[in-house]
């Protein structure tokens, strides 16, 4: 296990352990995780706990031409019960990431720190949000990620408050987009419906 201290390195990914964490420590710079996202790192850690930087193996990625729609969902969709934005309120979209409640997890991974540190990179231009706002203009459901500026998106964090409303955002996100591989980063269920399949660590670092 590598401990990182204030210089700015990453160990080589292939020394991650079976579970995919990589390194603990380090900081949450704006050097720091840009230089992460590109190399297939993402910091993921609680509350209190340090710093753990992941890269799993297989990685957990959607290809756009593969998304899956469902029937119940293009009702949905046409039915234009709701609207969606890009990067129209990111604080607002990661305060409400942050406080989801989620299965399996005894607090929110998304710290003061981690808030601070997304919004450096929003201010520049590296972390973009998606809103959903109902009928009411009321925020009902969006997420965030890291757009590397060549091709792949690197998701973060979704929530919806309003059935559906997660789904609607990250559909018309990918349709609306031209990117090569939207990074899902690890196995959800939720995701694996909508067309998300798990390739090799290679295979992903190659689109790197």
């Amino acid at each position: 296990m590598y401990y990182l201290t204030q210089d700015l390195w990453f160990p080589d990914v292939n020394e991650a352990t079976q579970d995919g964490l990589l390194a603990i420590g380090g900081d949450l710079s704006v050097e720091r995780l840009i230089l992460a996202y590109k190399t297939g790192v993402f910091p993921w850690f609680e509350a209190k706990a340090p710093i753990l930087w992941w890269s799993p193996n297989p990685r957990f990625v959607l290809f756009p031409e593969k998304l899956k729609v469902s029937k119940s969902m293009k009702q949905v969709l046409r039915n234009k019960r709701y609207t969606v934005t890009i990067n129209k309120d990111f604080n607002a979209v990661i305060s409400a990431c942050s406080k989801i409640k989620r299965h399996g997890q005894s607090g929110t991974w998304i710290t003061k720190s981690m808030l601070e540190a997304y919004t450096k990179l929003h201010d520049l231009g590296y972390a973009k949000s998606v809103e959903v706002w109902n009928s009411d203009k009321t925020l009902v459901g969006g997420f965030y990620g890291i757009d590397l500026g060549h091709g792949v998106f690197c998701g973060e964090s979704m929530f919806s408050k309003e059935s559906n409303a997660s789904k609607v955002a990250f559909i018309r996100f990918i349709q609306n987009a031209s990117y090569k591989l939207i990074d899902c980063q690890v196995y959800t269920k939720h995701l694996e419906s909508l067309g998300a399949e798990e390739i090799s660590r290679d295979d992903f670092l190659k689109f790197l």
